[in-house]
């Protein structure tokens, strides 16, 4: 079980984007297999929360490679972004499903169900815990109880789409998945 370092989110957004597929994501007791992300970089991407600018909202944005960007839409779900690139500068990669490993009973018991556990950015929040008042700006690369690992797993093949859910920004495909 291999953790990447901090360089491995320090670098362009699509490649870690791309190269997150297949990882580990860890959370307290509970883990999955990253296999869905959409990519978000700069103040140049229309759906990029950054794109107007820091604000409240967004500043863990702007901090440094590895850490956890979690915030609250629609008024009832959390969607868990990891942060890349330089410090300043604002990219991330929102994680929008995973395939359960780890606590799979705990996750049916915060989702209230057996099936389909994590196929959705704020379903991979409520099976995996993950709450803007408890790990908004956590860094991954710390050694806590929240990280992603290398278990070797790598995905045959690698599709790419439109990001979901979003009006401005349509034409990238900077959605990556397996």
């Amino acid at each position: 079980m291999k953790h990447p370092p901090r360089s491995f989110f320090n670098r362009p957004t699509l490649t870690v984007a791309k190269e997150l597929l297949g990882k580990v994501l860890v959370v307290g007791r509970a883990s999955g297999r990253i296999n869905e992300v959409e990519a978000y970089i700069g103040q140049n991407d229309p759906a990029c929360h950054a794109a107007r600018g820091k604000t409240e909202r967004n500043k863990v944005m702007f901090d440094h490679a590895g850490c956890l960007y979690v915030y609250f839409t629609y008024g009832m779900y959390h969607c868990a972004n990891i942060v890349t690139e330089r410090e300043h500068f604002p990219a991330a990669v929102l994680l929008r499903s995973i395939e359960p490993i780890d606590g799979i009973k705990l996750m049916e018991k915060r989702r209230g169900k057996k099936h389909h556990l994590a196929d959705g950015p704020g379903k991979l929040c409520i099976a995996l815990g993950l709450t803007k008042q408890a790990h908004n700006g956590l860094d991954l690369c710390s050694g806590g109880s929240a990280y992603v690992y290398d278990d070797g797993f790598k995905p045959k093949l690698i599709k790419k789409s439109p990001r979901i859910g979003i009006r401005d920004g349509q034409e990238k495909l900077w959605r990556f998945y397996y």
